[in-house]
């Protein structure tokens, strides 16, 4: 009987120029093997309008498939393998509760600017585009932070607070000019009096796999391992980027890997499947270790028999789609981040 390996190898070769396979950096190595082109969200989405295959399958979660389907070319289809991998973190700002909140704070008459981290749905990405908001990463949250505090009086940043609290860090805006909003009850609950004041108003969501770092957990690797580098990704709490020797992004986690001499000791925050590649890789140069194994279990869904079943009838495969109207307002807020950064 066929392995999906192998099944997976075959339809590739059937299929040809008209598939490309893409995968998002926390995949499992069995699916990876199999990508065209891996990367986080940033780079991803850059190569999207490039591809010229009629076929584009996006190994990640949901709202990955999504933004790859507002970007994508004229006749042109993008296939999850599995639809359910939702996203917490983009589940916590459902966009009917993002418009009221939204409605709420337009009653300040402040000209107040929607910056959505990529993680978010389509619906989130279009309120925002059509505010003249944008999207950011988690690669380039800084530069993107700092243009949008240039286009008004303030910045609703959503939905990632751990995110937005640090990289309001890097751009040293003081924690007197943030608000943490209140979300509840749509909108109901917001203390309009702390967000007339603040320049940063901060959806409350976060992302449960990064969450779970802790400041001990920092501790303990440095005690168990004298002399070891820690990196984390920014979605950790401040108080853990704040402890760790650097932070960024899952290519930044990459790069300062790479840069890292011969012998190093580094120790990651961030999705334990890139970490354990990443040990994997530089076995026998340089040590890399998990501060805690922290697994996405939503990136997990994505398996090689479901992206084998995908391939065997992609011909006749449901395609990921977004509303017309929604999909031209997120792209505008995609677009105006790919021309920002």
């Amino acid at each position: 009987m066929e392995t999906p390996t192998k099944a997976i190898e075959r339809l590739r070769r059937e299929i040809g120029p008209d598939l490309s396979i893409l995968a998002h950096h926390y995949q499992n190595d069995d699916i990876v093997r199999h990508a065209d082109l891996t990367g986080d969200s940033l780079e991803l989405a850059r190569k999207i309008p490039a591809l010229s295959a009629r076929h584009v399958v996006f190994c990640g979660v949901f709202f990955m498939a999504e933004t790859a389907a507002i970007l994508a070319n004229p006749g042109q289809k993008i296939h999850n393998p599995e639809p359910e991998a939702g996203c917490v973190m983009s589940e916590m700002a459902p966009e009917v509760v993002a418009k009221a909140v939204m409605d709420r704070l337009a009653t300040l008459g402040r000209r107040i600017v929607p910056l959505t981290y990529v993680n978010s749905s389509a619906g989130i990405k279009a309120l925002v585009g059509a505010a003249g908001g944008a999207v950011c990463t988690s690669a380039n949250a800084k530069k993107m932070l700092a243009w949008a505090l240039t286009q008004g009086e303030a910045v609703l940043f959503l939905p990632d607070k751990n995110l937005a609290q640090n990289t309001a860090d890097q751009l040293g805006l003081p924690p007197s000019e943030r608000a943490l909003l209140d979300i509840r009850a749509m909108g109901e609950k917001l203390d309009l009096t702390a967000a007339a004041k603040a320049k940063l108003l901060m959806w409350p969501g976060l992302c449960l796999i990064h969450h779970r770092f802790k400041t001990e957990h920092i501790a303990s690797a440095r005690q168990n391992a004298p002399g070891v580098k820690v990196v984390v990704h920014p979605e950790c709490p401040p108080e853990v980027v704040a402890a760790a020797d650097a932070a960024g992004s899952t290519s930044f986690i990459i790069r300062y890997v790479a840069e890292a001499p011969e012998g190093a000791v580094v120790a990651i925050g961030t999705e334990i499947n890139l970490v354990r590649r990443l040990a994997k890789q530089y076995a026998g140069k340089k040590t890399i270790f998990p501060l805690i194994p922290s697994a996405c279990l939503n990136m997990a869904k994505v398996t090689e028999a479901k992206l084998a079943a995908l391939l065997a009838d992609i011909e006749h495969a449901p395609a990921t789609r977004v509303d017309p109207a929604m999909a031209a307002s997120a792209k505008l807020a995609l677009e105006r981040m790919l021309a920002v950064s």
